[in-house]
């Protein structure tokens, strides 16, 4: 088995027994990290994979989150919602794409930074679609016929099968030729054209890609928190997820997943510490990224390196003379 499978092979496995022994309160903050792990796939696609910067991924979130909150209040299933949701977060990552042609580097941050502020504005005074201010409360979870998705439990299952999905269709695009097309735009894009890369048509699709499965995620964290208000898809939301990508590991399939648990579960972790625990935090962010600037995968390239000499043949049938 491929050495980036070997993690996820083994977190889906806990994943399917954690909730059997997790409270209630420590099943949401699971859940929760599941969403964040979607949502961080497709900013890694984005960024990590073909180096387009994006600080706009909280505003192709809303788009699923709203899509299944409106469209639930009246009475339409919430798969509809989803696909909806993926739709518009994939039509506007198509159309953010475009700048992304003329532009790049903080210039590109600058106009997805523009587009994060304007679909925020829009969310908080369209109140006859949006509810404004007071956003939407009682956002309905999937049922399919009797079966009823609506316990915490049978909800994290849910949120897991989509997770699921989303790794393993990231898994293909990333081992196909989108996949080498995204690195070699971001190695050097001269050079990718002069291979033929079509520099438009992968720039576009990496936007698009990346904010559908950002949809995805949006769609699944409106019914997990039963309410939705603009003020949960703002710029700090954004540099949330960047920060989960960096700290993980940019460009490496396994590092939306670790990013996500450490920002997710990190504040937790450290509340016992009361009014310190923000400083604890901001203070370990500051570490990891001076002493692992490529990640806290880089740990475990380590644990994999140490293994593999630890059981290799010429290690094992060595013995002093």
């Amino acid at each position: 088995m491929a050495r980036g499978l070997w993690p996820l092979v083994a977190a889906l496995a806990l994943g399917l027994l954690l909730p059997l022994v997790l409270d209630q309160y420590k099943l949401y903050v699971l859940s929760l990290t599941l969403v964040y792990v979607i949502l961080a796939i497709g900013l890694n696609l984005t960024l990590g994979y073909a180096g387009q910067i994006s600080l706009c991924h909280a505003a192709f979130m809303a788009f699923g989150s709203y899509a299944v909150a409106i469209l639930g209040q009246h009475g339409v299933p919430f798969e509809a919602g989803l696909v909806l949701g993926v739709v518009l977060a994939f039509g506007w990552g198509l159309v953010l794409g475009f700048p992304a042609l003329q532009v790049k580097h903080h210039y590109l941050a600058m106009v997805t930074l523009g587009f994060n502020i304007i679909v925020f504005l829009v969310l908080r005074n369209w109140e006859s679609l949006t509810g404004g201010s007071f956003g939407i409360s009682s956002v309905a979870r999937p049922a399919w016929g009797p079966f009823s998705f609506k316990s915490d439990r049978a909800f994290y299952y849910y949120i897991l099968a989509w997770a699921a999905i989303v790794v393993a269709s990231a898994y293909w695009i990333l081992h196909s030729r989108w996949g080498r097309a995204f690195r070699a735009i971001r190695e050097n894009e001269m050079r990718a054209e002069v291979v033929g890369v079509s520099l438009r048509n992968y720039k576009l699709m990496a936007f698009a890609i990346g904010a559908a499965y950002a949809g995805t995620g949006g769609a699944l964290f409106a019914p997990l928190l039963g309410y939705i208000d603009p003020g949960a898809f703002t710029l700090d939301r954004s540099i949330q997820f960047l920060m989960m990508v960096v700290l993980g590991g940019l460009g490496r399939f396994e590092g939306p997943l670790i990013g996500a648990l450490v920002v997710t579960v990190l504040p937790e972790v450290l509340r016992g510490s009361e009014g310190l625990y923000l400083i604890i935090y901001a203070l370990s962010v500051i570490l990891m990224m001076l002493f692992m600037p490529k990640g806290l995968v880089g740990l475990w390239d380590l644990a994999w390196r140490f293994s593999k000499s630890a059981t290799s043949p010429s290690a094992s049938s060595a013995s002093p003379r």
